[in-house]
């Protein structure tokens, strides 16, 4: 028992806060970017990620020996992580799924439908990275051994969910799917909307679905 407490507080998997990423590249390149963490964002096992957390891992690793996973999996590796930064919000990521693979292109297309819309991180943890506060039962995490950011389907945080979609890896469908989901549109304008938003959008525009809509708009009224 000792030892299995030993390597939980050794190696500990968390998703904490609004997690958010869009993809930004073509179906080819199967890139992708967000927040794999939120500083100051509860989750739901009481865990609290502090700004400056990542400082150490950031300067002594280079962002491919960050291993990008699928659902905390050490033997599926699925892309790599070609850039990671802290900034005031969180802990930023731009990624690249290995579209030569069969769980590369499969991961890619979840990510277009929403079906697969969230992140979560795994690291290593020594006790004076963390303090517990016994009354809250919350544990504020100030430094992390970041080893790995997996794309998951269910998030410790409720709010983890993709918020921006490109509209030039979607089809018509799936812009309509995402319209009428967001509930921005009613399901008949959903269907318009997405047909004008489709054929006026260039192929290599990269706007996401609400800046596009404003460029639509605009568009109409000149």
């Amino acid at each position: 028992m000792e030892t299995e407490k030993i390597e939980d507080e050794l190696f500990s998997k968390v998703d904490t806060g609004d997690c958010e990423f869009k993809q930004v590249g073509d179906d080819d390149e199967g890139t992708f970017e967000g927040y794999a963490s939120i500083f100051g964002n509860k989750d739901l096992g009481n865990d609290v990620i502090k700004a400056g957390a990542f400082t150490n891992s950031i300067k002594n690793r280079n962002p491919k020996n960050i291993k990008l996973l699928y659902q905390h999996k050490t033997d599926e590796p699925i892309g790599v992580i070609e850039s990671i930064v802290e900034d005031r919000k969180g802990l930023k990521i731009e990624g690249r799924l290995a579209m030569g693979t069969q769980k590369g292109r499969e991961v890619f297309e979840l990510m277009k439908m929403g079906a697969l819309d969230s992140m979560s991180i795994g690291y290593r943890l020594n006790p004076e990275g963390y303090k517990y506060d016994p009354k809250t039962r919350k544990r504020s995490i100030k430094e992390v051994d970041l080893m790995e950011i997996s794309l998951v389907t269910f998030p410790m945080n409720p709010k983890a969910t993709v918020t921006k979609v490109k509209v030039a890896e979607m089809t018509e469908r799936e812009l309509e799917k995402v319209l009428r989901d967001a509930h921005i549109f009613s399901n008949d304008l959903s269907k318009h909307t997405a047909s004008l938003l489709h054929k006026s959008i260039h192929v290599d525009d990269q706007r996401d679905v609400v800046e596009c809509i404003k460029a639509l708009t605009n568009k109409l009224k000149t």
